[in-house]
């Protein structure tokens, strides 16, 4: 089965975010973690999701306020931090989100990110993720984490729902 084929069943979107929403850099000042790098394709193309019916929702094994910030900006749908065991995170949150894990699509990075790579109906990295998920995932991406990674996953997945001309409307508006 092609990744277009497994993203035509895809009802939801879960990130990962340190490597796949941002470069993987980690910015400490004195008083620590200060700063993360969002690239701003990657949040038009979670908002166009949610735009077309799409639910966006993140899942990290860290705990940052800034993620709550963007998070709320964009309108994700949930937002899951601070779980180090990334396999029943992801279970439970496609159970929050009413959908199997078979319906949602997920794109992480790491090897912490191989047990929801492995129960998601379409899995995905950037094209800097290590080499064994690159092995494990159903797409992998031309772009870097934190630099359009995330916006080729969603417009695969709306190209093959039938949303990309909606998601266009959205846009010129």
């Amino acid at each position: 089965m092609t990744p277009a084929d497994r993203a035509a069943h895809i009802k939801a979107i879960v990130f990962d975010v340190d490597g796949v929403l941002t470069d993987g850099g980690l910015w400490y000042g004195p008083t620590g973690e200060a700063l993360k790098r969002f690239d701003v394709k990657d949040g038009h193309a979670m908002v166009l999701a949610r735009l077309t019916g799409l639910p966006v929702a993140l899942l990290t094994a860290r705990t940052s306020t800034i993620v709550e910030v963007r998070a709320q900006e964009l309108k994700l749908a949930r937002v899951f931090q601070g779980r180090r065991e990334k396999g029943p995170a992801f279970e439970e949150l496609a159970s929050e989100l009413g959908f199997a894990p078979q319906e949602l699509a997920y794109m992480g990075d790491d090897v912490n990110d191989l047990p929801p790579l492995g129960r998601a109906g379409l899995s995905g990295c950037p094209a800097d993720a290590v080499p064994q998920v690159k092995e494990a995932v159903h797409f992998v991406a031309s772009k870097p984490g934190g630099h359009g990674a995330a916006r080729e996953f969603i417009e695969l997945i709306l190209h093959a729902t039938g949303r990309w001309e909606q998601a266009l409307e959205h846009a010129r508006k």
